[in-house]
């Protein structure tokens, strides 16, 4: 798990590589990789390395050149498959200096071009330089576990970099906010497809690859998931047994490394079984780690303790304050690169921390709700449009416009149901459970923001995954957009707040075959009535403790709501209600107090008020380049921790 960055100056540009710039641009993420660093400079191409030492600790230095030094690599990653390909690459002439992966995929593409990562099964973003051709090939892996950003000068010259900020620290990409993104950032938890909320970043697509010649440019799409066609009918124990290997198959794979590994473990289902499988699988008791708050409703110590116990894990806990979590946002910020979507992002930071004074690398369990139909949400949909679609053939129109009117009178959940809805999945699904929806957008934004966002419409883009893919089921096709948008959100949570503690993550639920495996299977298996994540339930039964595949999913709560209604109303009036918020005209005031007031009141707009407070820190950080009071790479380690 490494840090890469780079700059391809066009023919164009009158300019070479500065070595000062690039180091610069190098460095701004040495918490990515604390272990090394290296770069490689030619006239107008520039490559920086920062690495994190996890395979073949002593000899994996980068950038790696080829053979005859015709190629060189900067790769952020890991891929676990890499020794299968070495024996046959080693019969067609190429000599190896390691026993890296990186050495492998450096082969792989003199092999076979663009094409090599067809045979990568890992996370990966990468850079090649060709000398010979001139031209660089990038490429990130299939579902985007590791990030690759880049921008484009105006004239043809590429930056790239593993964090938006590598490419700011090149002084030659302006800051400034994406008003465009606007919707999809406050309804979606963060942008989609290759937006950011930089308006001259954009971030490069899962399973895509970019590949710059002289300042042209050309992106093409090597992967993607498909559903269809299903797999022939079989037993549910067939298919369960099919699955459970592949996973366990994964969860070995995944335990590739030179140095030691742990686990993320909530408690959840998902972390479980991961442990589960792990444990049959090494010698030594899996070193498991676990955060919570003293809040009752937001503690699962007690689920982890018993899945610690039942696999007899060497065990570590931390408990976080509020005011631990509050005095390390802004820092989070400035690592997130953007606002920070989910609440749950600043507790993982912190048993990152924990977890970093004992291994160098942990699994976690991202990515089995989008592939195994884990949340509540999917079930509810799927039920309010299936009542909604008989409810809008069998009532005239006449019936339906006066129950409408009655049931927005009434509100509450009412208003959320095709009552009030069309019933489609724009309404039922995207808008139902968007942080802020399309009404309360019109009322978010002011006047002058409105005019500078253009399309005003925040699902957009959630409709073009839709019509994109192949899935026939309704399930599917909820779970292919929220594979490309929720989940991706998540991973750069995942990959952000890790790396800040300089420690690498892995998900073995996102290999990609047992990803392809699990979407061509029935829906039945992933959905079955109320029962979430049925495959992965009955591969885990009698392997898991009873009370761990039963419980109700808490999707690592955070009590942010009730502590902004208490002590930390502070926060709320610095940076949401404080005249430095309310100056850049963005949102309207009025509406933007009544939320606050609403909340203070009772209702609950903690998601809300977050997304508002973190969109002020960012800007302060980033728009405004406010320097904090102790700069992050100076902060020292938490001694809470």
């Amino acid at each position: 798990m490494c840090g890469i960055t780079g700059i391809a100056y066009s023919s164009r540009s009158a300019k070479t590589i500065r070595p000062e710039i690039l180091r610069r641009m190098r460095d701004v993420i040495v918490h990515r990789g604390p272990d090394d660093a290296g770069e490689f400079l030619d006239a107008k191409i520039g490559l920086g390395h920062r690495r994190l030492s996890i395979v073949d600790v002593a000899h994996g230095a980068q950038p790696m050149f080829n053979e005859d030094g015709s190629l060189v690599i900067v790769y952020n990653g890991e891929v676990y498959n890499h020794s299968d390909y070495r024996a046959e690459l080693e019969s067609k002439g190429h000599v190896y200096k390691t026993h890296c992966d990186t050495e492998t995929i450096l082969h792989l593409y003199e092999e076979h071009g663009a094409d090599c990562v067809n045979f990568l099964r890992g996370m990966f973003a990468f850079a090649i330089w060709n000398r010979r051709e001139k031209s660089l090939f990038i490429a990130r892996d299939r579902y985007g576990v590791k990030p690759l950003y880049y921008a484009i000068g105006d004239d043809g010259s590429l930056f790239f970099g593993s964090e938006i900020k590598t490419i700011l620290e090149a002084g030659e990409i302006r800051p400034e906010l994406n008003y465009r993104a606007l919707p999809d950032q406050f309804a979606n938890h963060g942008t989609s497809r290759d937006e950011t909320l930089f308006r001259n970043v954009k971030r490069l697509l899962p399973g895509h690859t970019l590949t710059w010649r002289d300042g042209r440019i050309e992106i093409s799409e090597y992967w993607d998931l498909e559903f269809e066609p299903k797999a022939e009918p079989r037993s549910d124990a067939e298919f369960i047994d099919e699955w459970r290997e592949m996973f366990r198959e994964s969860v070995r794979l995944r335990l590739m490394a030179d140095v030691p590994l742990g686990m993320f473990l909530s408690g959840g289902i998902d972390s479980s079984a991961i442990a589960a499988m792990m444990a049959t699988m090494v010698d030594e008791p899996i070193k498991t780690f676990s955060v919570g708050f003293k809040e009752r409703e937001a503690n699962e110590f007690e689920y982890a303790r018993i899945v610690a116990s039942a696999l007899g894990t060497d065990h570590h806990e931390i408990t976080i304050t509020p005011e631990q979590f509050f005095d390390e946002l802004p820092n989070l910020v400035w690592h997130e690169d953007e606002p920070i979507g989910f609440i749950a992002s600043v507790p993982l930071y912190f048993v990152s921390k924990l977890a970093q004074r004992h291994v160098k690398v942990v699994l976690t369990g991202e990515g089995s709700d989008e592939i195994l139909a884990g949340y509540a949400r999917y079930a509810k949909a799927l039920q309010l449009l299936e009542y909604g679609e008989k409810y809008e053939s069998l009532t005239p129109s006449f019936v339906r416009s006066a129950v409408r009117v009655g049931a927005s009178r009434i509100g509450g959940k009412l208003e959320r149901t095709f009552l009030t809805r069309t019933a489609d999945i724009e309404n039922l699904f995207f808008d139902n459970f968007a942080v802020f929806g399309r009404e309360m957008q019109r009322r978010l934004f002011s006047a002058t923001t409105k005019e500078q966002i253009g399309d005003p419409d925040p699902y957009r883009l959630q409709n073009e995954w839709l019509a994109k893919t192949d899935a026939r089921e309704l399930l599917d096709k909820l779970l292919y957009v929220d594979s490309k948008t929720y989940l991706h959100e998540l991973l750069m949570k995942q990959d952000q707040m890790s790396m800040a503690a300089s420690i690498e993550s892995r998900v073995p639920f996102l290999d990609h075959e047992l990803a392809e495996l699990t979407a061509r299977m029935p829906v039945n298996m992933k959905l079955r009535g109320k029962t979430t994540k049925f495959l992965l339930k009955e591969a885990m039964a009698g392997i898991l403790p009873v009370e761990i595949l039963h419980r109700k999913k808490m999707g690592f709560p955070v009590p942010v709501g009730s502590w902004f209604r208490g002590p930390f109303k502070k926060v709320i009036d610095e940076y949401v209600l404080g005249d430095r918020a309310r100056s850049r005209g963005i949102f309207d005031p009025q509406f933007v107090s009544e939320l606050v007031g609403r909340h203070m009141a009772g209702e609950n707009h903690d998601e809300r008020l977050w997304s508002l407070v973190n969109f002020e820190i960012w800007q302060r950080r980033f728009i405004d380049l406010e320097t904090p009071a102790k700069a992050p790479a100076e902060r020292e380690s938490l001694a809470h921790v």
